[in-house]
């Protein structure tokens, strides 16, 4: 667990990057610092591996104030990604995944191991850990460099921008791996971006900065569904139900399939086409977002969907479900 209590950041020249910050960052969680440029979020979490120093107040590591650890020994326990990616080009993708193992003493097995688990959980080939950075496309670095930030296995994970400098198709496919990858590593992540959609497709928590303050702090669907200020009604921009339907997944709102029984013969359809729509040939699965799910119906002209996970019709998902769902709480949106 990550805490912040009362923290104040004021440079030198008098310049006040946050002021009277607390909040907490619950252990194998992912939050979200997003706001404008100059608003303080950078600066917060780099308070956490002491890049920077608060000028009051405190930051707590499992309790313990990070200012009463060795810096290096807090930086070596703390996953460190920038959009830069700051790879060094002079060393093979595996010299660079080891640079902290090495740092911390493993022995070259288990640094081989942890190599080749990495490069597989980034979705790289085995062989790459033989090639140059410069060898690699944006995407593929950025992988790297995820992958070298997990090498010993940190506490926490400090990720600053870490898809801003990806073409769009690309930051969203780093997107979705990151997410997959978070639920198998459960590691605390504290994520900086500018972007709004990305906060709310990232976060388990999401901290909306203003100038130097934190204006609301709260789950993606309670911001969306209560904006606490003017600021962030306006941050969060129109749409706000679309975005509701992007970060819901269809598990959320799905029937069980005893309630529809007599709909359904397999997973591409429905007896008769019960509903007199098509059959559809790739339903949704439980994880799959609602505004996906929404349009496949719409498109096919159907009113429920069987979901199905691994062959297997697991619930049903209705347009008149989905629509129930955001009927309260979103006036308005």
């Amino acid at each position: 667990m990550i805490e912040f209590d009362s923290v104040t950041k004021v440079y030198p020249d008098g310049t006040t990057a946050i002021e009277d910050i607390s909040f907490t960052v619950e252990e194998g969680t992912t939050t979200v610092l997003v706001g404008p440029s100059g608003c303080g979020k950078t600066t917060t979490m780099r308070l956490v591996n002491r890049l920077e120093e608060p000028t009051d107040g405190a930051v707590y590591f499992d309790g313990e104030n990070t200012r009463s650890v060795d810096e290096i020994e807090l930086r070596r326990n703390i996953g460190y990604v920038i959009q830069e990616i700051g790879l060094f080009d002079h060393m093979t993708v595996g010299e660079n995944i080891a640079t902290v193992p090495e740092l911390k003493g493993w022995d070259e097995a288990r640094i081989d191991d942890r190599i080749d688990e990495l490069l597989e959980l980034m979705a790289l080939p085995r062989e790459f850990r033989d090639q140059y950075p410069t060898e690699l496309s944006g995407g593929q670095r950025q992988r790297v460099g995820v992958a070298r930030a997990l090498a010993a296995d940190p506490d926490v994970l400090l990720m600053d921008e870490p898809f801003g400098a990806l073409d769009p198709i690309t930051r969203d496919d780093l997107q979705d791996e990151f997410l997959a990858i978070q639920d198998r590593i459960n590691t605390t992540i504290i994520f900086v971006t500018h972007s709004i959609n990305e906060a709310l497709k990232m976060g388990d928590k999401i901290a909306i900065f203003d100038v130097g303050e934190i204006v609301q702090y709260d789950t993606p669907h309670e911001i969306l569904a209560n904006p606490a200020t003017e600021f962030v009604e306006d941050f969060i921009g129109e749409n706000r139900l679309l975005k509701q339907l992007s970060i819901t997944p269809v598990s959320d709102v799905m029937d069980p399939v005893e309630a529809h029984a007599d709909q359904f013969d397999d997973v591409g359809g429905t007896a008769a086409a019960a509903d007199g729509g098509e059959r559809l040939s790739d339903p949704p699965s439980p994880s799959t977002d609602l505004r996906s799910s929404f349009i496949t119906l719409l498109e096919a002209d159907r009113s429920m969907s069987p979901v199905v996970e691994d062959g297997e019709v697991v619930g049903v998902i209705t347009e008149s479900g989905i629509r129930s769902h955001f009927r309260d709480g979103t006036e308005g949106a």
